[in-house]
């Protein structure tokens, strides 16, 4: 997943001033002595690192009080130059303003995602809404909109480059999907709406890390936990008497419906406990109730879209993807939900086979999944995934598989630097040389699972390209490993090694940005682009090369055997249809929430659950043993972050990126020539052109569906693979 920050993110931190008139800010901590506060010094690190030793929750209020007003002057003008509008004196000064807020903004950002505490949950919910005003006063100022039409309305009289032209039609476009041409009335309620979806998301991204941490599993006794490794057992004893539970066992939750734990617990009640907690999440009435907040979220969106002339949100959100039509996003999802559904019920039968072969005469439930799969995998395959992970230690797969892979492909090397300062003693800093010996860019590694830390896995920028300003990128890798007992190794599972190169996949875009205009850096891509060339990443994960480098066993330093290798390939196609369908719930669910009119949106909180119910029912996926990756109540992606209308992205990308998987495969597959005509095609290219045209560029052809289909098994002649 990608943290991303896009041009209409960072103008809303640029223009954050106009919305005040001199002396009405809120009072930020105005006492605070700003000159001591790193968030407002130039960092003097090398590509402005962040002096994360300095800086402290508390700085950030005044420091965005300060960048507020620093760039107010810059911003008004702007907007009332008596000169005539020109490129330079408008679009490109709406680039080079507010860099100080943005990157505050970044860093803030980023740190409340990390390590957040009640003082960034206090800043996050003042800010929000803050800046969604201040956003509506950019983008609804008619001054500003005059000037950039006027550039808009002469753009083929003026001698631009491909580049420039775009970031034009672009700032544009941007406008008036905000509503630069509504009138008055229309106006007030496009802020009001916006203010309040600003409230909304954070107080649900703030619901959902309460609950995960709030609903972590207590257990009584080892035995209890019988199935996990000593290792996992020890952490969670660990993770008990942390929260107050001496002599007691805590399994945590991640943020998806499925738990990790569940493949291993013998205890099928500890199992049912488990994945019960995971479900109810955001549906208990308690304080962190996120039913009625989605609901109201999707109401106000819906009207938010139609108030722009859009039928429904997803309509409005489609509009800039690649996908362009509800149409495009329903045909595909359409034609992925009944292969997957099928093949669902091939592995249903399979596992009910292994739940009677094992003595027992339950029907399989959502809970047993995991654990009977497992045991089908070991024997159709002879194959346990736990005799992968000692060949999977943590460092190992990073230095040795992730960065050995860049190196084979583009020529990057890496240094540790643990001369530079971390927000957290977990995480871990390189620096990345290009192939010519130059530093490209610094790379920050926080692998581990912490309380304070969101779930999942993500990309973010520090610092972003720009040639325009002479800036260069600093970008972070997430994840959420659990950290394993002192003393203890770091042994991934093959799916974790899969999220280390799909992450580092965002941060070659970023690193490799090569571009004017900060707008366009990196992976500032339509969203349904922007996994493309990180899924691209992940097809080095078992690359022969790339694999037989980085996997060997912790303790002997043996090779991964040929046996077990062939066993990996043997089982890439097995329970695909189950993680097919839970993608595809999750993503059907999305559009069902944001295909809706403000009248059809659900009222109550019951109906929320009744609602998405029969959104299963009407996509052919209301699976009792699949639910949806993600539930409403902490669908964080869509609720709470960037991808409402959007969670097809990920298969919308997968199209392309196995369409590319092929090309590599047909062109020589790991050579620098490949690499460095992927990197030119498209990894440097961001947004600095149709993604579209770049995928051309790079592949020769349009994209194909096939290689998806073949890939996860769902043609007719892969189905007996199930």
């Amino acid at each position: 997943m990608l943290l991303n920050h896009s041009l209409c993110r960072r103008l809303r931190g640029a223009f954050i001033m106009l919305t005040f008139a001199a002396g009405s800010l809120p009072n930020f901590a105005a006492e605070t002595d700003v000159s001591s506060n790193p968030l407002l010094q130039d960092s003097p690190l090398p590509f402005g690192y962040p002096q994360f030793d300095l800086i402290k929750p508390e700085h950030f209020e005044p420091a965005f009080e300060v960048a507020m007003q620093a760039q107010r002057d810059e911003i008004a003008a702007i907007a009332t130059n008596p000169e005539p509008a020109t490129f330079e004196n408008t679009i490109v000064a709406l680039e080079t303003a507010g860099r100080l807020l943005g990157r505050i903004d970044r860093i803030f950002s980023n740190l409340n995602g990390t390590i957040t505490n009640e003082v960034f949950a206090a800043v996050d919910a003042k800010v929000a809404p803050l800046e969604a005003a201040l956003y509506d006063e950019l983008y609804l100022n008619a001054d500003l909109f005059a000037r950039v039409a006027a550039i808009h309305d002469q753009l083929d009289d003026l001698d631009l480059d491909p580049e420039s032209r775009r970031l034009t039609e672009q700032t544009y476009t941007r406008f008036v999907r905000a509503g630069a041409k509504l009138d008055a009335a229309a106006k007030v309620r496009m802020s009001e709406i916006n203010a309040e979806l600003a409230t909304l998301r954070t107080q649900f991204r703030q619901n959902v890390l309460a609950e995960v941490n709030a609903s972590a599993l207590l257990v009584d006794t080892a035995a209890e936990l019988d199935g996990l490794s000593a290792s996992a057992i020890a952490t969670a004893a660990q993770a008990a008497t942390d929260a107050g539970h001496e002599g007691k066992y805590l399994i945590a939750l991640q943020n998806t419906s499925g738990q990790p734990a569940l493949s291993a617990l013998t205890n099928r009640d500890v199992r049912a406990r488990l994945h019960a907690a995971s479900l109810a999440r955001g549906t208990r009435g308690n304080a962190y109730d996120n039913r009625l907040l989605a609901a109201r979220t999707a109401k106000l969106r819906a009207e938010r879209a139609q108030l722009l002339g859009y039928e429904t949100y997803a309509a409005y959100a489609l509009d800039e993807r690649t996908a362009k039509t509800v149409d495009a996003v329903n045909g595909m999802l359409g034609r992925l939900a009944p292969a997957a559904a099928a093949n669902v019920q091939k592995e249903i039968a399979a596992l009910q086979e292994a739940i009677a072969a094992d003595g027992q005469d339950f029907t399989l439930a959502a809970h047993d999944w995991d654990y009977y799969a497992a045991k089908v995998r070991s024997a159709r395959f002879n194959y346990d995934e736990s005799e992968l992970r000692p060949y999977l230690e943590l460092n190992r797969v990073v230095t040795d598989g992730v960065f050995y892979a860049a190196n084979q492909l583009y020529g990057l090397t890496f240094k540790e630097r643990p001369d530079l300062p971390v927000y957290h003693p977990d995480v871990r800093v390189w620096e990345v040389f290009d192939a010519d010996g130059s530093t490209l860019a610094y790379f920050i590694g926080d692998f581990y699972a912490r309380p304070s830390k969101r779930g999942g896995a993500w990309m973010n920028s520090y610092m972003v390209q720009s040639n325009l300003l002479g800036e260069h990128p600093v970008i972070g890798n997430h994840l959420n490993v659990e950290k394993p007992a002192a003393g203890e190794p770091t042994l991934l599972t093959w799916g974790q090694t899969n999220t280390l190169f799909h992450e580092f996949g965002h941060a070659l875009h970023g690193m490799f940005s090569d571009v004017t205009y900060p707008s366009h850096a990196g992976t500032s891509v339509p969203r349904d682009f922007v996994e493309f060339p990180s899924q691209v990443n992940e097809m080095w994960r078992d690359w022969p090369s790339i694999l037989e480098h980085y996997a060997v066993h912790y303790e002997t330093g043996e090779p991964i055997p040929a046996d077990l290798l062939a066993k990996i390939k043997a089982a890439a196609k097995f329970n695909q249809g189950f993680g097919t369908a839970e993608y595809l719930a999750a993503s059907m669910l999305d559009q069902a929430w944001h295909q809706l009119t403000p009248e059809q949106v659900p009222t109550t909180a019951e109906a929320v659950l009744a609602f998405e119910a029969d959104a299963l029912e009407m996509a052919g996926l209301n699976i009792a043993a699949v639910p949806p990756r993600y539930r409403t109540t902490y669908f964080s992606h869509v609720f709470a972050g960037g991808y409402s209308a959007g969670y097809y992205s990920y298969i919308w990308s997968e199209v392309l990126d196995a369409d590319s998987v092929e090309w590599f495969k047909q062109n020589g597959g790991l050579t620098r020539t490949n690499g460095d005509h992927f990197r030119d095609t498209l990894l440097s290219r961001g947004e600095s052109k149709d993604p579209m045209e770049l995928f051309s560029d790079f592949a020769g052809h349009e994209p194909r569906v096939e290689p998806l289909l073949e890939r996860r098994g769902l043609t007719s002649t892969d189905s007996s693979d199930e």
